[in-house]
C-alpha cells in the first residue's frame, strides 16, 4: 500500500502504509488509534484506588484483592489490549496447574514489601509496536513450577538496603528451561477488526500442561451509584468451529470475539467478590474471581451456567510437549461473521504477514542503514516499548476526595490530604507512561522526554501529550504542571518547553513544515507556567530559585521536598539552571513565532532579559558577592541560607553542579536582523546595563554575521567543570556521566546539625538509605535523561566555540577533543549500555547469565530506570522505556 506525500509524511517521499494510516488516524477518516496497548500493567496499589484516611495506597489495595476486588478507576493485564476510553479489555489469562492463583496480572512487591522499593518480579519483553498498533508484539515468560509468591516477599523483606534485590530468576524457577515462552501477537484488519495470535512454546525438557485463557471484560462502571447501564457479554453463535463472545456496550454497539478451535467459554462479572474479601454478601452471585476458582479449584458454581456476564474467558487446556509451540487463534470484530467472510481463514495469516511487513518499512525510514544488526534490533525495541508504554489514565480528583454515591463516608482525613489542592484535575486520555507496573501514571518531567523519541515514530501523538499536560483539567489554576498522582504539588524540572522545541524541530524535519499553531498553543500555557515559577520559587525575587526534590530524589544533603533540619532554605544551583534553560527555550519558541508574528518581540525581549538576570544572580546573589560558583574548587554548588543569614556552599560534587551547563544557546544575526524590535530592545539593554552585558559574548563572524553567545557558564568556566565531568575517577563511567562523583567513595560529604550526621556517599547501585525517592538513587547512577542534555549542551556550546576549543577527553588522557566529539563520545558510552561487546556481553544485563548466554533471552532487552555508575547494570524499574527510550534518539542521530 503507498500514497502520496501528505500529511504526517517526510518530505519528497511516498508514504509507507504505516505513515498512511497515520495520516487517516490524523484527519479522523479512520480511527486506527482506536484500540491499543491501553490497558496498565498494575492497577493495584495505585493512589486512584487508595481510599484510606492516611494515603496507604500499597496496603489499601494490595495484589491478593486484585483478583476479587472491581477496580474503580482502570483495569490491568498481561499483554492486553483495550480502546482509547477503557470500556472493553482484552487480555490473557494463563495456568500451570501448580500456581495458587490464575495468572492474570503481573506480580511484584510494595514499595513497602522491596528492600529497594516496589519491584516487579516477572519477565517480560515488548518485542514490536508501530504507532497505530497496527502490528504487535509481547513476549511473557511463566514458569512451569508453583510461581514462588510468598518466597519473594519473604526473602526480600529479610533483605536490607545494602543488600541486592532478591529477583524471580534467583528462585531458580527456570532452570533446566522449564518455562513457557508465551508471545502475543495483534493485528488490526481495519481499526475496528483486531487480529489476535498467542505462540506458546514449551522450552523445558518434558511435555507440561498449561492452561490459556484470553480473557474480555468490561471495565466496571456500573457499581459506584453513577451509571446504571450494564454492559453485557453472552455466548454467541458457534462460527465454522469458533466459539463466539458477543459484546454489547452501548458506546460502541455489537462486537464479536471470535476464539478458533471452539474453546468452552466461561462467564461471570467483574464485580467485588465481598465475602471473601470483607466477610459480606455479594451483590451477584458470580464475581470477578469466578472464572479463577473454577479452574484453579474447581468450583463448578463460581461461573455462570447461562453464560452471561461482563467477563469472559476462552478456556484452552494444553499439554505441550517439550520443544513445542503450540499456536491460539482470535479475532475481535466490529461485524458479525458473516458480514465479513471466514474469520480464520488463509487470509489471517496473510494480514499478520502483511502488517510485519508493513512494520519493517515503516521503521526502514527512521532506522539508520549503516547501523549494527544489534543496534538495529534496540532500537526498534526501544520504540516498541515506548509505543507498549501507552495507558488509559483515569483520575478525577474531586470525585475521589468526595467519594462515590454507592460506599462509605468518606474520611475526614481524605479532604485536606494528598491532591486535596488538585480537585480541578479530571483526566480521562491515553499517555505515555514511565513503566506501566512501577510507575502506571503519568510524570510531567518523564513524559518531557519520552516525547523527544515518539517524535521520530509519531509527531502528532508527541505533540498531543505536550498539549495535552498544559489542558485545564491538567495544569493548575495557578499555572503549576501534575508532578505525579502520589503528590501532584511536587516540582519537577520545567522541561516541558524544551521538549516542545524539540518535538516541534523533529516534526519539521520530518515533515517538510513547521506547526507554529503546536508551537504557538504551548507557548501561550508555559506563560503561565513560568509565572509559576516566578511567583512561587524565587523566595526574595533575587532570580536564585529554589524548587524541592527536582527530580533527582536523594542527590542532596537533605531532603529537598521537605522543610530543613537547620531552617532557612537551599539557594539551588539545579532550580536556577533549570529556570536560566527554561529562559532560553522560551526566548527560542518567541523568536520563531516571532518571525510571523511580530507581536512576539517584545516576550522575546522579556525572556532575553530575564536570562541576563538569572545569569547575573549565579554570579552575584542579591548584589554581595555571593555566588553558587566555587572559584577555589571550580564548580557548582548548592548554598544553604540559615535563618541567622548565613550562607554557605555544600561542597557535593554532583550533577546539580552540572545542570548549569543546560542554559546555553546562540542568537544568530540572520535571526536577530529580521526581528527589528527585539533587536532594538536588545541592543538598548545592553549599552545601558553595562554590569550585565557581561553575561553575553559577543563575536563576528568571518561572514561579517554577528553571534551572540547566551550561557550561564562562560568558556572559561565551562573548562573547568568539564574537567570533572570527564574525569574517570570522577563522573566519567564507561556508560556516560555519573549522577555523582566517584571522589565521594573516599572522601563521603558529611554535616552535622543538631548532633545529626547528614551525609552524602558515593553508590553506584541501589540507594542504601531511605532518604526520599528510597527506591531511586541519583548518588552515583548514570540517567539518560541528564546525559541527553549533556549531549546537547556540548554540541549547543560547539556551534558557538568552534573546533578550536578542545578539552582533555578522558581528564588526564593526553587525548584532546572538540566539544562535537566529547558529545558524540558520550553518546558511544550511553548506547553502549545495551549492545554486545567484543565478548558477546551486554553492560545492562551485568553478571545475570542467563541474560547474557541464554539464546531465548540474551538479544530481549530491558531499558531499566538508571544504571550502575562503574558496571552499566540495569537497576530500578526494569520497564521504563519512557526516558531510557531515549537511546533510540541517540542511536537515530549518532549511530553507534
Amino acid at each position: 500500500m503507498r500514497a502520496t506525500r501528505g500529511r504526517g509524511t517526510r518530505p519528497g517521499k511516498s508514504l509507507t502504509a504505516e505513515e498512511q494510516r497515520l495520516r487517516e488516524e490524523s484527519t479522523r477518516a479512520h480511527h486506527w488509534k482506536r484500540w491499543g496497548p491501553y490497558l496498565s500493567e498494575r492497577a493495584w496499589g495505585t493512589v486512584r484506588e487508595d481510599y484510606s484516611p492516611y494515603g496507604t495506597a500499597w496496603e489499601y489495595f494490595p495484589h491478593d484483592h486484585a483478583r476479587s476486588r472491581a477496580f474503580r478507576w482502570s483495569e490491568d493485564g498481561i499483554g492486553g489490549i483495550c480502546d482509547r476510553h477503557q470500556y472493553v479489555c482484552l487480555s490473557l489469562a494463563l495456568w500451570n496447574g501448580s500456581d495458587p492463583i490464575l495468572k492474570e496480572r503481573l506480580f511484584g512487591l510494595t514499595g513497602n514489601e522491596g528492600n529497594h522499593g516496589e519491584d516487579v518480579k516477572e519477565y517480560y519483553f515488548y518485542l514490536d509496536s508501530t504507532p497505530t498498533h497496527s502490528y504487535m508484539r509481547f513476549l511473557y515468560k511463566y514458569p512451569q513450577a508453583a510461581f514462588p509468591y510468598a518466597w519473594l516477599v519473604e526473602e526480600n523483606r529479610r533483605r536490607d538496603r545494602r543488600a541486592s534485590e532478591f529477583e524471580l530468576i534467583d528462585t531458580g524457577v527456570f532452570d533446566a528451561d522449564r518455562y513457557f515462552d508465551v508471545v502475543v501477537e495483534y493485528a488490526k484488519a481495519t481499526p475496528d477488526d483486531v487480529l489476535m495470535r498467542i505462540h506458546i512454546t514449551n522450552r523445558g525438557p518434558e511435555a507440561a500442561p498449561l492452561h490459556v485463557l484470553p480473557t474480555i471484560w468490561f471495565r466496571n462502571t456500573w457499581s459506584w451509584g453513577l451509571y446504571a447501564i450494564r454492559p453485557r457479554l453472552r455466548r454467541g453463535t458457534p462460527v465454522n468451529g469458533a466459539s463466539v463472545v458477543q459484546a454489547s456496550i452501548d458506546y460502541y454497539g455489537e462486537r464479536w470475539l471470535f476464539c478458533d478451535g471452539a474453546p468452552p467459554l466461561l462467564f461471570t462479572e467483574n464485580s467485588s467478590n465481598g465475602q471473601r474479601l470483607w466477610g459480606i454478601d455479594n451483590e451477584v452471585p458470580y464475581v470477578k474471581d469466578g472464572i479463577n476458582d473454577y479452574i484453579v479449584h474447581g468450583r463448578t458454581e463460581a461461573i455462570n451456567p447461562a453464560q452471561l456476564g461482563t467477563k469472559a474467558a476462552a478456556h484452552y487446556p494444553l499439554q505441550i510437549g517439550p520443544g513445542e509451540t503450540t499456536t491460539l487463534r482470535l479475532r475481535f470484530m466490529d461485524v458479525a461473521a458473516s458480514a465479513r467472510g471466514a474469520v480464520f481463514g488463509a487470509n489471517f495469516d496473510e494480514i499478520f504477514a502483511t502488517r510485519q511487513r508493513e512494520a519493517d518499512e515503516f521503521y526502514a525510514t527512521i532506522v539508520p542503514a549503516d547501523v549494527s544488526e544489534d543496534a538495529r534490533s534496540v532500537m526498534r525495541q526501544a520504540f516498541a516499548g515506548l509505543l507498549w508504554s501507552k495507558q488509559y489514565y483515569h483520575y478525577d480528583v474531586s470525585r475521589w476526595l468526595r467519594c462515590d454515591p454507592v460506599g462509605p463516608e468518606p474520611a475526614p482525613q481524605r479532604l485536606t490530604g494528598r491532591n486535596h489542592k488538585w480537585t480541578h484535575l479530571h483526566n480521562s486520555d491515553v499517555i505515555s507512561m514511565p513503566d506501566k507496573w512501577e510507575y502506571p501514571w503519568y510524570a510531567a518531567w518523564d513524559l518531557a522526554f519520552h516525547c523527544v523519541p515518539l517524535a521520530l515514530v509519531d509527531c502528532d501523538f508527541a505533540k498531543e501529550q505536550l498539549i495535552l499536560m498544559l489542558r485545564e483539567w491538567y495544569m493548575h489554576p495557578n499555572g503549576q504542571l501534575p508532578a505525579y498522582e502520589w503528590a501532584f504539588g511536587d516540582v519537577n524540572p520545567p522541561v516541558h518547553a524544551w521538549a516542545a522545541w524539540r518535538v516541534y524541530k523533529i516534526d519539521e524535519k520530518r515533515r517538510g513544515t513547521a506547526d507554529r499553531r503546536f508551537l504557538e498553543r504551548v507557548f501561550q500555557k508555559l506563560l503561565l507556567n513560568f509565572t509559576w515559577w516566578v511567583n512561587r520559587k524565587d523566595a526574595e525575587g533575587r532570580n536564585v530559585f529554589e524548587g524541592g526534590f527536582l527530580g533527582l530524589d536523594n542527590i542532596g544533603v537533605f531532603d529537598r521536598s521537605a522543610p530543613l533540619p537547620t531552617g532557612g532554605r537551599i539557594e539551588q544551583s539545579d532550580a536556577t539552571s533549570w529556570m536560566g534553560m527554561y529562559c532560553l527555550n522560551m526566548l527560542t519558541i518567541a523568536l520563531e513565532l516571532a518571525r510571523e508574528n511580530p507581536a512576539y518581540e517584545d516576550v522575546a525581549s522579556k525572556f532575553f532579559e530575564h536570562f541576563v538576570y538569572i545569569s547575573r544572580a549565579m554570579n552575584d546573589i542579591g548584589g554581595k558577592g555571593i555566588e553558587l560558583w566555587d572559584a577555589q574548587d571550580g564548580f557548582y554548588y548548592d548554598v544553604l541560607h540559615l535563618p541567622n543569614g548565613q550562607r554557605f556552599p555544600m561542597k557535593v560534587r554532583s550533577m546539580v553542579g552540572l545542570i548549569p551547563l543546560f542554559a546555553v544557546d546562540t542568537l544568530d544575526s540572520d535571526i536577530v536582523d529580521k526581528l527589528p524590535g527585539f533587536k532594538r530592545r536588545m541592543q538598548w539593554f545592553i549599552e545601558n546595563r553595562p554590569e550585565l552585558s557581561d553575561h553575553v559574548e559577543t563575536e563576528t563572524t568571518p561572514e561579517s554575521h554577528v553571534r551572540r553567545f547566551l550561557s550561564l557558564v562562560n568558556r572559561d568556566r565551562l573548562r573547568q567543570a568539564l574537567r570533572y565531568m570527564l574525569d574517570e575517577s570522577e563522573f566519567l563511567s564507561p556508560y556516560g556521566v555519573r549522577a555523582l562523583s566517584r571522589i565521594h567513595r573516599d572522601h563521603p560529604y558529611s554535616l552535622w546539625v543538631n548532633g545529626v550526621e547528614h551525609r552524602v556517599d558515593y553508590e553506584p547501585a541501589e540507594s542504601t538509605s531511605g532518604v526520599f525517592g528510597g527506591n531511586s538513587n541519583w548518588r552515583g547512577p548514570v540517567w539518560f535523561p541528564v546525559n541527553y542534555l549533556i549531549i546537547e549542551s556540548l554540541q549547543k556550546y560547539h556551534y558557538f566555540l568552534g573546533d578550536d576549543y578542545k578539552v582533555e577527553c578522558p581528564t588526564g588522557s593526553g587525548q584532546m577533543l572538540t566539544l562535537w566529539e566529547v558529545a558524540a563520545e558520550l553518546s558511544r558510552r550511553l548506547t553502549r549500555l545495551f549492545l554486545r561487546g567484543p565478548d558477546g556481553r551486554r553492560p545492562v544485563y551485568g553478571g545475570t547469565e542467563k541474560f547474557q548466554s541464554d539464546p531465548h533471552w540474551r538479544d530481549l532487552i530491558l531499558f531499566y530506570e538508571y544504571f550502575h555508575g562503574d558496571d552499566g547494570a540495569g537497576i530500578g524499574a526494569s520497564h521504563q522505556t519512557g526516558w531510557t527510550g531515549l537511546v533510540a534518539k541517540l542511536i537515530q542521530q549518532s549511530g553507534e
